[in-house]
């Protein structure tokens, strides 16, 4: 097992600038019980808030979730927000940006939209999350047999669609799976990608980056953090593959963490 994320906090508190690149749901907060529940909490929303307003800290949330839905749930001004896997950004001076002509995708997730509704449709334990850029279906509360039936017929749906549909090679679409989970979306919705981005559009020399992150979806940011030579958190309660350096065993136990980055670095000036 990689080691706790508690044993870097000495080496980081002594660290000049911090790039904290934050994953909010199984990172942040527990799961919601569905994607569409946005339950703003206050007490996460005043964590960042002290976090942001630290000078030499530097923060960006980057979510699956659509960016509408990560403003009301963090609306602290002055950080990153990136939306979509990194497809929609706000930038700190309020900018909107986006990454992908939303026309170009689409035309083709309404076409499989309605079939995955037609597919779930009666079926105990489903949800059908349409993020305009992305369809994605949830089978948490499914039985697993079902899960795997259902689940399965969506991708070959998807697919068939995939290849008869032809292509943008800018605005491809592919699949990601998950445990219980399948989502069609722009191959530019990528958290690496919006990691990179950020960066670019906000260098901060010197910074050191560092990700926290809970699924699939942020292993592959884990990558690119580390080739710039960053570290990797993985939120996880039992040991798993993963190319992060350190680990924190839950939602509860990374905010308890960047309290306690937080309080390690309050000898360093604050915003006057």
């Amino acid at each position: 097992m990689i080691p706790s994320a508690r044993e870097v906090l000495p080496r980081l508190a002594e660290t000049d600038h911090i790039w904290l690149f934050l994953d909010y749901d199984g990172t942040l907060a527990d799961f919601s019980p569905t994607p569409d529940v946005v339950t703003p909490d206050g007490e996460l929303i005043d964590l960042l808030a002290r976090l942001a307003d630290k000078p030499d800290l530097h923060l960006a949330v980057v979510s699956g979730r659509r960016l509408k839905h990560i403003r009301k749930l963090v609306p602290v001004p002055g950080i990153w927000l990136a939306g979509t896997y990194g497809i929609e950004l706000l930038a700190p001076t309020g900018e909107t940006t986006y990454e992908l002509d939303y026309q170009s995708i689409r035309p083709a997730l309404e076409q499989l939209k309605q079939r995955w509704e037609s597919l779930i449709a009666g079926q105990s334990g489903f949800y059908l999350e349409d993020k305009d850029w992305t369809l994605a279906i949830h089978a948490r509360y499914a039985s697993n047999e079902d899960a795997a039936e259902i689940l399965s017929a969506a991708r070959q749906q998807a697919n068939q669609m995939l290849t008869r549909t032809p292509q943008n090679p800018a605005a491809a679409l592919h699949l990601l799976g998950g445990h219980k989970f399948l989502e069609i979306c722009p191959k530019t919705a990528d958290k690496g990608a919006a990691f990179r981005n950020i960066l670019s559009k906000d260098p901060i020399i010197g910074a050191l980056p560092v990700f926290i992150g809970d699924d699939d979806k942020d292993e592959k940011a884990f990558a690119v953090v580390k080739t710039a030579h960053g570290l990797a958190i993985l939120v996880a309660t039992e040991p798993r593959p993963t190319q992060a350096d350190f680990y924190l065993e839950t939602p509860a136990a990374v905010r308890d963490w960047l309290a306690s980055l937080l309080q390690s670095r309050a000898s360093k000036p604050a915003h006057s």
